[in-house]
C-alpha cells in the first residue's frame, strides 16, 4: 500500500510537470520576447534558481547542501550542464530550422530515455514499453504535422542533428538524475545555479548582456518560476519514485496539450487529426499503465 501511494504521488508530479511544459508554446507566442536565446536562458535560469532556493529554504533543506561532498557537486554540475545544453541546442534549432521539424526531433528524448534506462539503469525492456513509445511518437507526429507528412522535408539535417543531440542530452540528464540520492529540491537548485554559470559564459562569448524590458520580465518570471522552475522539481521527484522508461510515454501528452492550449487561447483551427493523435497517446499511456498496475 505504501509503494502504491508513493507511485500515485509520483504520477501526480509527472502530470503537473506535463501541464506546465505544455504551456511553453503558448507563453512563447504571447511573450514575443526581444531577447535572444542566450539572454533569455540566462535570465530564466536566474529566476528558476531563486524560486527553487525559496522552496529549499521553506522546506528547511538548504543547510543540507553544506554536507555534500565535492564528488556530489561535480555530478550535479555535470547534470546541470546536460540540462543547459538541451535548452541551448533546442533554442538554436528553433532559430535556424522549420519549427515543425524541430518539434518532432525534440520529442525523441522520451524514446532515448527508454534505451538509456535499459543500458544505464538496467531497467527491463519489454514489448509493452516498445509499443507504448511507438504509439506515443506516432501520436505526436500526427498532431504536429496535422497529417501532412509532406510538410517535413528535413532539408536542414545539420541543424536537426544538433537538436537531436540536445534531446539526447536531456534524456541522459533525466536518467542519471535517478542515480543522485540527495534531496530533490537541492539537486534542482544546483542544476539551475550551474546553468547560470554556463549561461554567463555563453552570453559573454556569443551574445551580450542587456537589461530586459518590462514585457520581457513578465515572460522571464513566468517561465523561470513555473514552466522551467517548479516543473523541474516535479519532474525530478517523479523520476525518483517511478521507472524512467515508464514515465516516457506520458511525456507525449505534452505536445498534444500544447496544441489544445493554442486552440483554446488563439482560436486556432481544430482538426480531426488532433483527436486521432490523442487516441494514439492515450493508448500509449494505457499500455504502460496496465504493466505498472500488474506489478503492484
Amino acid at each position: 500500500m505504501k509503494n502504491y501511494l508513493k507511485t500515485n504521488i509520483a504520477i501526480v508530479y509527472i502530470v503537473l510537470c506535463i501541464v506546465l511544459w505544455s504551456l511553453i508554446p503558448t507563453f512563447a507566442k504571447i511573450a514575443q520576447s526581444g531577447l535572444d536565446h542566450h539572454q533569455y536562458l540566462f535570465y530564466s535560469s536566474i529566476i528558476s534558481f531563486l524560486s527553487i532556493f525559496i522552496v529549499s529554504v521553506y522546506e528547511k533543506n538548504f543547510k543540507e547542501i553544506f554536507s555534500y561532498s565535492k564528488k556530489i557537486f561535480l555530478i550535479l554540475f555535470a547534470l546541470g550542464f546536460l540540462d543547459f545544453i538541451f535548452y541551448l541546442l533546442l533554442y538554436y534549432g528553433y532559430n535556424h530550422a522549420n519549427g515543425l521539424e524541430v518539434l518532432v526531433i525534440q520529442y525523441m528524448w522520451p524514446i532515448f530515455i527508454v534505451f538509456l534506462s535499459l543500458v544505464i539503469l538496467k531497467e527491463s525492456f519489454t514489448k509493452r514499453k516498445f509499443f507504448s513509445i511507438l504509439f506515443g511518437f506516432i501520436g505526436v507526429i500526427l498532431v504536429i504535422t496535422k497529417g501532412n507528412f509532406s510538410a517535413l522535408d528535413f532539408s536542414q539535417i545539420d541543424v536537426l542533428l544538433i537538436v537531436m543531440l540536445g534531446s539526447f542530452a536531456f534524456a541522459l540528464f533525466s536518467v542519471l538524475s535517478k542515480i543522485v540520492k540527495i534531496n530533490a529540491t537541492n539537486a534542482v537548485m544546483i542544476y539551475f545555479f550551474s546553468a547560470i554559470l554556463y549561461s554567463i559564459i555563453a552570453v559573454g562569448s556569443f551574445s551580450s548582456f542587456v537589461i530586459p524590458s518590462s514585457k520581457d520580465w513578465f515572460s522571464i518570471i513566468i517561465n523561470g518560476v513555473f514552466i522551467n522552475g517548479i516543473s523541474y522539481l516535479f519532474w525530478i521527484k517523479g523520476l525518483q519514485s517511478f521507472d524512467a522508461s515508464k514515465v516516457a510515454p506520458y511525456i507525449f501528452l505534452t505536445p498534444i496539450l500544447a496544441a489544445f492550449f493554442l486552440i483554446l487561447f488563439f482560436n486556432e483551427e481544430v482538426l480531426a487529426i488532433y483527436f486521432v493523435g490523442l487516441a494514439f497517446v492515450i493508448v500509449s499511456g494505457l499500455i504502460s499503465s496496465f504493466k505498472r498496475k500488474r506489478n503492484i
